[in-house]
């Protein structure tokens, strides 16, 4: 089948009303810009011909029912379809308590985006002839009641069932956790694996299997686009963190029936009363990661002594936001080698050493494994 169609990706909205928003020092989200900026962010894509919109999690700040309305009233409002997946901060409770809702109520507030079945907390539907999506929920508890990032074996069960049918379709797959490793040794840092699925091999292998190229995540707050073994992960930044991005995505068939993904990332400027946004937010972000790098750099494989750290923090002040701002490359000559080779193994480089600058704009060949 020759497709041919255009969407977007808009991730991580942690969408706050001004009376629910929490103020801690130390956050790193300018959540008093998540409706602003939306709003900036929906009105160029109302102009763009979208055939779709696809929102992989963290929706609201930390799943406030009046935040969960009033974007359900929101989405209901486009021109075109949406659909969402819950993030960690949309279902922070397996129950609902005075402040968020519980996991089971997520599907209810958006039975028009893809949650026909509401009594399950991920589906799938056709969104285009020939284009089937799935949209999973990565948000489990353990016995004691903790968040962790992790598929079911029922739902993985149905995963495979569903893609046993869907041979001859193209498969976007969403989920909010990180699947594949979009930062070094992610899955076995300490400040990293949190935002990566606990089973995320056993997903990828699914995936892998059924011949599956294109995963839709969130959650890292970063742009970013990963490979492996047939798969390309393309997570994408937050609304409410520099850069403020979002991405608009063209697939395309060629006259050779080859499929191609072109990918576009845009950011916001300025909202009212920030006019100036993405120097704010990149300097809100560098005045709070002093004790984020120190962690780091005290944290394995480097464990430096803590005096240590703490002289060499500052010269890390933007190393996040580069990250999340995507392409980065990093040198840092005045560093000891082993810290230096260790920093600078977070640019975007091939396994060769050559610059691999495809985060925000690049086009993608697609293939059936």
């Amino acid at each position: 089948m020759s497709l041919n169609f255009r969407f977007a990706v808009v991730s991580d909205l942690h969408i706050g009303l001004p009376q629910t928003i929490w103020d801690h020092p130390n956050r790193f989200h300018l959540v008093e810009v998540s409706i602003p900026v939306l709003e900036r962010i929906l009105e160029d894509l109302e102009q763009k011909a979208l055939d779709f919109l696809l929102l992989p999690g963290d929706l609201t700040q930390h799943g406030e029912p009046d935040n969960h309305a009033w974007l359900q009233k929101r989405l209901s409002q486009l021109p075109f379809p949406v659909y969402v997946v819950p993030g960690n901060h949309d279902v922070p409770n397996i129950l609902p308590n005075e402040h968020s809702i519980g996991l089971k109520e997520f599907p209810y507030y958006y039975r028009q985006f893809g949650y026909e079945n509401p009594e399950q907390l991920y589906y799938t539907c056709e969104v285009l002839p020939g284009v089937q999506l799935i949209g999973l929920n990565s948000n489990q508890f353990d016995t004691g009641g903790k968040q962790v990032g992790r598929l079911d074996q029922q739902q993985l069960i149905w995963l495979e069932q569903v893609l046993s049918q869907c041979q001859d379709k193209l498969v976007l797959v969403m989920v909010h956790h990180n699947v594949i490793e979009h930062l070094p040794d992610q899955a076995n840092h300490s400040l990293g694996h949190r935002y990566i699925l606990e089973n995320g091999p056993i997903l990828h292998n699914i995936l892998k299997t059924a011949g599956v190229n294109l995963l839709f995540t969130g959650h890292l707050h970063v742009q970013d686009i990963a490979y492996q073994e047939g798969v390309y992960e393309i997570t994408t930044g937050s609304l409410v963190s520099y850069p403020h991005p979002y991405r608009i995505l063209q697939l395309c068939t060629d006259n050779q029936g080859k499929r191609w993904l072109q990918i576009e990332s845009h950011r916001v400027e300025s909202v009212p009363g920030w006019e100036n946004l993405p120097q704010i937010s990149r300097e809100w972000m560098s005045d709070r990661s002093y004790p984020f790098m120190v962690k780091l750099l005290t944290s394995p494989p480097l464990n430096l002594p803590l005096p240590d750290a703490q002289k060499l923090a500052p010269s890390l002040r933007y190393f996040w936001a580069n990250i999340a701002d995507g392409d980065a490359v990093f040198n840092f000559p005045e560093f000891p080698t082993p810290v230096r080779r260790y920093f600078e193994s977070f640019s975007c480089h091939t396994s060769d050493g050559k610059p691999a600058l495809i985060d925000n704009q690049t086009t993608l060949l697609l293939t059936k494994n």
